[in-house]
């Protein structure tokens, strides 16, 4: 009789402490909201130079990231990364390519670019989404320096649609400025984003 008076009792405070548990864990990370970049869908990331003689696109799809924040507030606790493979990027001349890529970018060295911040603003849009600022780093050629975007971010399934455009200046990020016949570019490259997202359950 004790002895399965004291089991039961072993049972039940197990019992408890499990429940307890799970409540703990709930609070941690039950009231968080995580996106991360959905490459089932057609993204695009494109920079275009607009130089005097000749203008180019050079274009991805191969963006990948996150962005976190806690409950419905997306400006609570914000984190935000997304990054690219710049050994992907196609100007749709193959030797223009290879010269992008082994000479100014140094994709050996640099494959990847990304920036990493925080959401500062977001206003509620008519589409139900918002219209976002984010505050934070951008990293190229193997020099990081300070960057605000303004974004779009459109409900699309069960997560966003995000579009953006912001420019870069290739001197901050010591890329040499070629001014070759065939690769004429300009100093200020323009960047397009356009790409979704999906919650993470």
């Amino acid at each position: 009789m004790n002895f399965s008076l004291s089991g039961r009792k072993i049972y039940t405070e197990g019992k408890i402490t499990s429940v307890v548990l799970l409540f703990l864990y709930l609070i941690i990370t039950g009231f968080s909201t995580e996106h991360n970049v959905d490459k089932s869908q057609k993204n695009l990331v494109k920079f275009t130079s607009d130089a005097k003689i000749e203008s180019f696109d050079g274009t991805t799809d191969k963006i990948d990231g996150y962005m976190y924040w806690d409950g419905d507030d997306i400006l609570s606790k914000s984190q935000i990364y997304f990054e690219v493979d710049l050994r992907t990027i196609d100007t749709g001349i193959g030797l223009r390519n290879r010269h992008m890529r082994e000479d100014y970018l140094e994709t050996d060295k640099y494959p990847m670019t990304n920036f990493k911040g925080k959401l500062i603003k977001a206003d509620k849009a008519p589409s139900g989404g918002y219209n976002v600022t984010a505050e934070g780093n951008m990293f190229i050629h193997g020099v990081t320096r300070p960057l605000t975007i303004n974004a779009t971010m459109t409900p699309s399934g069960n997560g966003f649609r995000i579009k953006s455009n912001f420019e870069v200046k290739l001197s901050d990020y010591k890329i040499p400025i070629p001014q070759l016949m065939f690769l004429k570019i300009n100093e200020i490259m323009k960047l397009q984003l356009d790409f979704f997202t999906k919650k993470v359950k």
